[in-house]
């Protein structure tokens, strides 16, 4: 075979695993009960079809061909433990293959059943987090590791008793019952948005682009869900700004200075037509509809001055009472400065709570940039070293931060208003 038929092979394998992963894992947990077992046992099906699929050809279902032999493979190692437990599983797995010949079974309620396992409150948030990476995205225990800024090991063994735990505590494999499903959904939702922001704030959007896929199955588990579809408009509008978000040295570049006509129209569509969906059923938006609308305004503006800065403070003020927050009010006070001018934003930062927001780097550097609009040159420096002492050694953030500082000493700086 070639290069080039093996490349197609490789790619067909990709996408099948990138599509059903998730569903073949929680099919396999629910039948064994075994979370380790099921991971390992889909990661030997993926292996098998990279060797043979070249040698025999593709299969006319890879779904179905990956998800037989992940059960198969499951079924010799439960055959081998014999115990009771097992033959009880084994009979499971053989009704379920006899019933569905192979292909893959209860995709959608295992699916959701492997999220609100993943996501239980009476886990660790950071283990949530990290479960989910593995269980339900695929990520390799080294890929979360260094999102974590851990080691490898540190992290294998927080996976390991996050999965005893879930053993241990017998947190139910399930979807939750109506009066906890909210609730429930809710601490999902915040699951999928810190993924999403780990991933956003960074050069490498392996997790950005992880969570967007992520948002999309949930989306499309449980379509009536308004604030499901808000979060995913909001991660859609800002993926679509991803490629002008940093240059080429990897350095970010604010939203003023970056070239809209990269911005991904297409993306832009999509989260339109999520919040539009999740407008019919008239309820009242929640916090990730209203964020999705405060990122649609950035999205649709043609230019950085035609951005409708009114229409944000709005979205802002509403946003505030749903969810009361220092750091919205930060982004409030920031949106201010821009409706109503720079010396209106410096009294909004004022007002803030800053003891609330201390060691946040974003308050002084706010305040820098505000005083670096309004020609206040040396009071802007010293707010950029205040925000650069709270930042992390070659991040991103920091790097822009100096830069500003670089250009307050090079450049004449003169009032904007």
């Amino acid at each position: 075979m070639t290069a080039a038929a093996d490349r197609a092979t490789a790619d067909v394998i990709t996408s099948a695993v990138a599509a059903e992963r998730a569903g073949m894992v929680a099919t396999l947990i629910r039948l064994t009960g075994d979370w380790d077992l099921a991971e390992d046992c889909v990661q030997d099906a993926i292996e098998r079809a990279l060797v043979r699929w070249p040698q025999e050809g593709m299969p006319r279902s890879p779904v179905g061909w990956l998800t037989t032999v992940a059960r198969n493979r499951a079924l010799d190692v439960l055959r081998r433990r014999r115990t009771e437990r097992a033959t009880l599983q084994q009979r499971a797995i053989l009704d379920e293959i006899g019933s569905d010949g192979g292909q893959p079974a209860g995709g959608s309620d295992d699916r959701l059943r492997l999220i609100f396992t993943c996501c239980h409150p009476a886990l660790a948030l950071d283990s949530r987090v990290a479960l989910t990476l593995k269980t339900v995205a695929g990520l390799s225990t080294g890929q979360i590791a260094r999102a974590f800024l851990v080691s490898e090991p540190a992290m294998s063994q927080r996976l390991l008793r996050t999965k005893q735990k879930i053993s241990h505590a017998a947190i139910p494999y399930r979807v939750p019952p109506d009066e906890l499903l909210a609730e429930r959904t809710d601490g999902v939702l915040a699951v999928l948005y810190l993924i999403f922001n780990a991933g956003y704030g960074q050069p490498e959007d392996h997790l950005a682009v992880e969570a967007l896929r992520l948002a999309r199955l949930l989306v499309d588990l449980m379509p009536e869900d308004d604030e499901a579809r808000g979060l995913l408009a909001l991660i859609t509008f800002q993926m679509a700004r991803r490629p002008t978000r940093f240059d080429a040295r990897g350095d970010l570049a604010p939203m003023e200075e970056q070239d809209r006509s990269r911005w991904d129209a297409a993306l832009i569509e999509q989260g339109v037509w999520q919040l539009r969906r999740a407008g019919r059923s008239g309820r009242r938006p929640g916090a990730y509809r209203l964020q999705a609308r405060i990122a649609a305004c950035h999205a649709m503006a043609a230019t950085a001055a035609a951005t409708d800065w009114d229409a944000i403070v709005t979205l802002y003020d509403a946003l505030l009472a749903v969810q009361p927050s220092p750091v919205i009010a930060l982004n409030r006070a920031i949106a201010v400065g821009f409706r109503n001018g720079y010396q209106g934003g410096l009294a909004e930062l004022d007002a803030l709570d800053t003891a609330a927001l201390a060691g946040y780097y974003l308050l002084p550097a706010a305040r820098a940039d505000l005083l670096r609009r309004l020609g206040r040159g040396d009071e802007a420096r010293q707010a950029y070293y205040a925000a650069l002492c709270l930042t992390s050694d070659g991040q991103p953030e920091q790097r822009l931060l100096q830069r500003r500082l670089t250009e307050l000493d090079f450049c004449q700086i003169t009032p904007a208003e």
